[in-house]
């Protein structure tokens, strides 16, 4: 898998039916091929404070907002390399800096200690950002099947298909394998296009024909925003119930 440390580019989501991306994907070989590795299994474990705070400000669809997540592509072994990195975005345009380490140093990278990576100067970006989100530690499990495709002509073109995106809360390592909940129903992909200037017009002409518009979706805001619901929505049961079992004792009482 190719390595690529910074990124600076515009990134549009789109939700797509199968029948759309079937389409789709006839009239993109005209101008874009898939990239050597063919569907891959892209594992990730986002990062956020003990009061979900990234994730939180995300939602809320500030100006600017930021994540941290450790990738690994395919299921590592414990001795495997992973991705550390920074994702920022600011007025519509993605940053990205990471950098590459063993599975194993991970843990006590996020406490803080220094990996000896050859990229100094992204590490110390990174361990700022762990100190200033005091408590940051693992707070979710998000996998998907991505196929990647670029430009021909433009290979900052970039255009990913993700599908079976899974999530969970419990069990956050990412040597335990892709298992949990879906987060959209079956068939639903996710495209994001990446560019690094304008879009081309023979895309749009594309995604116009085929009635394909941006979506607004966050993989970890989603699975975040199902968690929480189950959440409210049990902690309204439980309360419902305390009511009953106090009007119940009342009653007996009475």
């Amino acid at each position: 898998m190719a390595f690529q440390a910074v990124f600076k580019r515009v990134e549009k989501k789109y939700l797509l039916s199968e029948e759309q991306y079937n389409e789709l994907r006839k009239r993109l070989d005209n101008y874009m091929t898939v990239d050597q590795y063919g569907e891959t299994k892209i594992c990730n474990i986002y990062y956020d404070t003990p009061e979900h705070l990234l994730v939180r400000r995300s939602l809320e669809k500030p100006i600017y907002k930021e994540k941290l997540r450790v990738r690994s592509y395919g299921t590592p072994k414990p001795d495997g390399t992973v991705f550390v990195e920074v994702k920022k975005k600011f007025k519509g345009i993605v940053y990205k800096r990471r950098i590459s380490m063993k599975l194993g140093t991970v843990d006590s990278f996020v406490a803080g200690k220094a990996a000896g990576t050859k990229d100094t100067q992204i590490e110390n970006e990174l361990l700022y950002f762990m100190k200033f989100y005091k408590g940051i530690g693992p707070a979710m499990y998000l996998s998907y099947d991505r196929i990647a495709m670029f430009g021909n002509e433009d290979h900052e073109l970039r255009v990913t298909f993700d599908r079976n995106i899974t999530f969970r809360e419990e069990d956050l390592k990412l040597e335990s394998g892709s298992y949990g909940r879906q987060i959209l129903p079956e068939g639903t992909r996710v495209m994001e296009i990446k560019i690094a200037n304008a879009m081309p017009l023979w895309l749009s002409h594309i995604l116009d024909e085929l009635k394909i518009y941006p979506a607004s979706l966050s993989k970890y805001g989603s699975a975040y925003t199902i968690v929480e619901k189950e959440r409210l929505e049990k902690a309204r049961q439980d309360k419902g119930e305390i009511k009953k079992e106090i009007k119940e004792k009342v009653i007996d009482c009475a």
